[in-house]
């Protein structure tokens, strides 16, 4: 009599029931053919400096065969150096996400997350609405508390006395994040708003200023001067190293050490690394292209407020818009059918919109006449 056939799982089985109900953070359409304008993932309309070029073939050669520096610590000299602070201070990461996520994995405890107990608020991750939508995928995938803030209408941060009344905001929260300036909406907020909020919250904030250079001011400053705080910027969206997959942290070295305690070995990538260093060698470059993005920001703005759009003022290299005529999912494909691609989020705060990034001139004339087109049409 032979053995009985084992039954093999389901695969579905093996998967943890969070993950299968987890809804994964979508990222922007890739276009697949060629000739498309692409205005939908907010990067930089112009090349890495020729300089940042040079560097990255010249670095193609053996060492491709070797591990990079694994804590990336010539990068975090000269980032330390630039910002005026110790090396200590500096993380470097596979792009800002991977500094959130680690945000998530360091400072928020999914202990207390199954049962309702005084100490709940160190399960919880709290951030505004809308806001980047990786904040609840992350939490989610965590498995810890969440508290979405909406909004006001017009994108404003709340101060900490209009959260106190709201009695719905956590100031004892594990992690808040705040996008600053703000995405979708591109709404900049001050430095002296921002000290404020962090001055009253508990736990950790990270302000997430991936836009910053596009913005009036900044908060870095906030992260030496307070413990409890973290900047985190990227290479990707102003110094036109999408490809490349380099963001940076700012913050007391307490809370730098615990997150380089649980980060990957060798988490960013050599040509990364001495990518985003030629960069810094080349910062009049790059603040020559924040100035043409913005004038191209605003000239677009004005443009499209003459053809009945609704254009919020904007801190960052991209536009939030609400069109006329049409619904803003319909203004989608028809300015797909014209070979440009924007962004719509389906979200009730900001569906009867279109996030536009800023490109060159030309593609930004080109927006508008395919715009003029569909209205005439």
């Amino acid at each position: 009599m032979g053995r009985p056939r084992s039954t093999l799982p389901e695969p579905q089985s093996l998967v943890r029931p969070l993950v299968r109900a987890l809804r994964p953070y979508v990222p922007g359409e890739q276009p697949k053919l060629s000739g498309l304008i692409k205005l939908n993932t907010n990067e930089s309309p112009y090349p890495p400096s020729p300089h940042v070029l040079n560097t990255v073939r010249a670095a193609v050669d053996g060492r491709l065969r070797l591990y990079p520096n694994p804590t990336a610590d010539p990068l975090r000299e000269r980032l330390a150096k630039l910002h005026g602070c110790a090396v200590e201070n500096i993380i470097v990461g596979n792009g800002c996400d991977e500094l959130l996520a680690l945000a998530v994995r360091a400072f928020v405890d999914t202990r207390y997350a199954q049962r309702a107990t005084r100490g709940s608020f160190r399960a919880l991750v709290q951030y505004f609405t809308p806001s980047y939508s990786l904040y609840p995928v992350l939490a989610e995938m965590h498995g810890t508390l969440r508290n979405p803030m909406p909004l006001d209408p017009d994108f404003h941060l709340p101060s900490p006395a209009e959260l106190k009344r709201t009695r719905t905001w956590d100031f004892l929260a594990a992690l808040t994040f705040v996008t600053t300036p703000n995405a979708p909406s591109g709404r900049g907020y001050s430095t002296r708003e921002l000290d404020s909020l962090c001055h009253a919250q508990r736990g950790v904030v990270l302000l997430d200023e991936t836009y910053a250079d596009f913005a009036d001011e900044n908060a870095l400053s906030l992260a030496l001067k307070y413990p409890h705080v973290v900047v985190a910027r990227s290479f990707s969206k102003a110094y036109s190293l999408c490809f490349q997959r380099v963001g940076y942290g700012v913050g007391h070295p307490e809370l730098i050490g615990a997150l380089h305690k649980i980060r990957d070995s060798y988490n960013v990538n050599g040509l990364g690394q001495i990518a985003a260093e030629a960069t810094l060698d080349d910062l009049d470059y790059y603040r020559a292209n924040f100035r043409k993005i913005i004038a191209t920001r605003e000239q677009l703005s004005r443009e499209l407020t003459m053809l009945d759009f609704r254009v919020w003022p904007s801190q960052t290299n991209f536009i939030l818009a609400r069109p006329p005529g049409f619904a803003a999912e319909v203004w989608l494909q028809k300015l797909r059918e014209h070979k440009i691609l924007v962004r719509w989020f389906s979200a009730q705060e900001v569906r009867d919109y279109l996030r536009i990034t800023v490109g060159t001139p030309a593609e930004a004339e080109a927006l508008g006449e395919a715009v003029r087109q569909i209205l005439r049409g």
